[in-house]
């Protein structure tokens, strides 16, 4: 289905899980997010960072650290309750919390005592509107209590870091995890209420095949996860410096990690998943699949979602709040952020004030990647007519008028024809990781 033009992914470009992107983030005038917490209204999402594992995988880029030393955990958790506290002080009457979704790291490299404590606090401190509930977790530490705790919450979706069912490619990233692993972890799951399960898939991974990549997409449509990410690894030693544990020369070239992300295209198409953008897929039944066939598609720093709100709180080090008008994103040392927090102070110092501009070039970079096309005013499309000309050639794309359409054929160089729209990449370039 798809073409390799290896010159047409030669640009390393952003994810584009928001515009600006956080590489464009600088310092913010004080009071930016409070000011923006106090204009808040209608529905609102939450996100909690929970920047800890039981085990530390070698290929993963989160800000995350070992979960063994409790002092650090429970000093990090208090600050969390503080910062609760002080962002719910600041809500207008008129917000009502709709979604909350916990992330890391892993949530449950904590203990279930004090997750039920962070869910108690958010009902204590926040306007709750029997929000829908996300959580993602790392199988090698559920447990059958987890999954007890998760049902009394009403968690009714779930990701888990599944990356490879291939055990060699697993030692190779430093996450073991058994089939009985997974399937326990599934079963525990959906016992305990959850209606939509991600499971996250990688390709691109050290001696990693196309036979092994189709063991692991069988092995998930098997499992009937209700979502699937197929990411490409990220191989960026020099930002994240676990990753030189991971040889180099293991890793698949780009035309081989091209025919991967083809594959796991074709091989969930065909199992009936509904393509989210070129790397996700859902069932028909699920929210997210609802939301393409209804073009209600969004894009946050979650990644795709069929989350509607406007405005989505970060709370904890690191976590990234958006809003119309701002990004604005926690500090990600975690000492500077327990300290700020423990005074009542929010550490959300670094960001980006969005403008007009920004916003009008945001709409069109999100349209591309959760629609395949977008209406571009005239200066848009003069402005990138001639980058754009090769894409068009290629017939991975078409201009109609002021209506630029990604072809099928086009899906996997969405980002690269997004990062066209991109003010920032030709004033500031910065170093990304592959297209694909």
């Amino acid at each position: 289905m798809w073409t390799y033009h290896p010159e047409l992914l030669a640009t390393p470009v952003p994810r584009y899980t928001s515009y600006p992107t956080a590489a464009d983030f600088g310092p913010l005038e004080e009071g930016t997010i409070e000011r923006a917490i106090a204009g808040a209204s209608g529905d609102v999402s939450l996100y909690l960072h929970i920047p800890f594992c039981e085990q530390i995988c070698f290929y993963c880029g989160c800000n995350t650290g070992a979960s063994g030393k409790r002092a650090r955990v429970e000093t990090y958790l208090a600050a969390l309750h503080q910062e609760i506290a002080t962002v719910a002080s600041l809500l207008p009457p008129g917000a009502r919390v709709r979604r909350v979704a916990f992330g890391g790291g892993s949530p449950n490299a904590i203990e279930t005592g004090e997750f039920l404590a962070l869910v108690e606090a958010l009902h204590a401190h926040f306007p709750m509107g029997s929000p829908a509930i996300a959580i993602e977790l790392d199988p090698r530490s559920l447990t059958s209590d987890w999954a007890k705790v998760l049902a009394g919450v009403g968690v009714s979706r779930a990701s888990l870091g599944v990356q490879t069912f291939a055990a060699h490619c697993q030692k190779a990233i430093g996450r073991e995890q058994s089939l009985t692993m997974i399937c326990r972890s599934v079963d525990w799951l959906r016992g305990a209420g959850v209606t939509s399960l991600n499971f996250d898939l990688m390709y691109g991974l050290p001696h990693q095949s196309e036979a092994d990549l189709e063991d692991s997409l069988e092995y998930t449509r098997k499992l009937g996860a209700d979502r699937v990410a197929v990411f490409g690894y990220a191989h960026v030693p020099h930002l994240v410096p676990r990753q030189s544990m991971i040889p180099e020369v293991a890793l698949p070239g780009p035309q081989a990690r091209f025919a991967m992300a083809a594959q796991a295209h074709d091989t969930l198409v065909d199992a009936g998943y509904t393509a989210v953008g070129f790397d996700h897929f859902a069932l028909p039944h699920d929210p997210m699949a609802r939301a393409v066939r209804q073009g209600s598609l969004r894009r946050n720093f979650q990644g795709f979602t069929d989350d509607r709100a406007e405005v989505l709180i970060g709370l904890g080090a690191s976590a990234v709040s958006g809003f119309p008008g701002l990004l604005a994103q926690n500090d990600k040392h975690t000492g500077r952020y327990r300290k700020l927090s423990g005074e009542g102070r929010l550490s959300a110092t670094h960001g980006i004030v969005r403008g007009p501009e920004d916003q009008r070039r945001g709409a069109v970079i999100a349209a591309l990647l959760c629609r395949g096309e977008a209406v571009l005013e005239a200066d848009l499309l003069a402005e990138t007519g001639e980058r754009l000309a090769p894409f068009i050639a290629a017939r991975l794309a078409a201009v109609d008028g002021a209506r630029l359409t990604i072809a099928p054929e086009g899906l996997p160089y969405a980002r690269v024809i997004a990062a066209l729209f991109d003010s920032y990449r030709a004033a500031a370039p910065r170093r990304f990781s592959s297209a694909i």
